[in-house]
Order: C-alpha cells, then structure tokens, then sequence
C-alpha cells in the first residue's frame, strides 16, 4: 500500500498551520506502525506540478489534510490543485470530461483514470459539531460531506477515485483543550488504522 499525504495547513494570517502538522505527525505514526510507505507534500513548500501527478499516480490512498477558511479549502491547496490536476490531464489523473460530441448530454465526469484509487480527507473547524446538527444552527442540518465538502468530493471523483470515510475536527480554536486534542488524537488514529487493517472500507 502506498499513501500521499497532502497537508494543506496553510500559513496565513493568525494561522500556523500547526493543528495539521500535528494532523499529519499522527497519520505518519500510524502509517509507520503499519509499515505503510508514504509520501507527504506540504502546499506551504515549493512544489513541482508534474511531479505531483506522480505522486497521485504512486498512491493507492491520498490523505488530504486540511483546516477549512470561509466554507472553502485553503487558497493555497486550491492553487495546487488547479496546477497539479491540470498537469494531471491525459498525465494519469483523468482523459476528458466523458462526454462524447455524439452525445454530450451524457457521462459528464467519468473521464477519470484513477479508478481503483481511493482518498481521504480530514477537515478542521472552529465550528463546533452542533452548528452542523442541531435545528436551527448555522448549516442548518448539513452535514460537512453532504455541505461544504460537496464539490470537493465531486473533484476527486471526476478522477476516478473513491472516497473513505474522513475525520472532521470539530472546534479547534475555542475549545481547544489539551483532553480534547488528546481524545481527537486517538479517535483519529483509531479511525485511520482501522481503514487501513479493512482495506479502506469505503463510504
């Protein structure tokens, strides 16, 4: 098994990107424990378009790790995104859109070439777990796959790969308590192990 870890904890602002390095110190730990070899790129350090493309095409797994800004992924994952799936192009990553001008009303996103492949993403948060499942709270019942996360799921799947179920770190900023990372900590390890042990067990 081969895992791509993309640690998207962006330095911006009052942000460190400390909470997803720590993310991905624990990913690591349970990768080495496994003896599952991997590969992590940093969106803060320079990076080669074509050379992670051969990262994605090495992998069995890619981790995103990454805090969410304003409803949206980092400005900086989302720049190595556009470069990186655009090199990605007849590159490994996905042939077309899967149309044909036959018929172009049909099979919008299956031009993907990834299949077989799967990813994982956990996303922090300063909003609590509540605000996304009590009546009444900010997003209103929707969970963070279904809601925020809705295209960037569409995004990996137009490449062809499969989602495992993430981890979302609720709460990070106002409540972040030493138990409390502790307790997410192993949670989240816990998580990730048993993915890996049962073969990802997709969603």
């Amino acid at each position: 098994m081969n895992i791509f870890i993309i640690n998207a904890g962006q330095t911006f602002a009052h942000s460190g990107g400390k909470f997803n390095n720590s993310v991905t110190e624990w990913t690591q730990t349970v990768l080495d424990k496994n003896q599952v070899a991997y590969r992590i790129t940093n969106i803060n350090d320079d990076y080669d378009a074509v050379a992670e493309v051969e990262n994605y095409k090495w992998a069995d797994v890619i981790i995103y790790h990454m805090p969410i800004w304003w409803f949206q992924v980092p400005y900086g994952l989302k720049k190595y995104i556009d470069e990186v799936f655009t090199a990605g192009h007849q590159n490994g990553m996905y042939a077309s859109d899967g149309r044909s001008r036959k018929n172009p009303a049909i099979n919008y996103g299956k031009g993907g070439l990834m299949q077989g492949k799967h990813y994982m993403v956990t996303t922090s948060w300063n909003a609590p777990d509540t605000a996304f499942t009590l009546p009444g709270e900010f997003f209103e019942q929707q969970s963070v796959d279904d809601g925020v996360l809705f295209g960037f799921h569409k995004m990996n799947q137009f490449t062809g790969m499969d989602r495992i179920a993430g981890f979302h770190f609720h709460d990070v900023e106002k409540d972040a308590t030493e138990e409390r990372i502790s307790n997410y900590r192993k949670a989240y390890m816990e998580h990730l192990e048993h993915k890996i042990q049962n073969s990802y067990i997709k969603v």
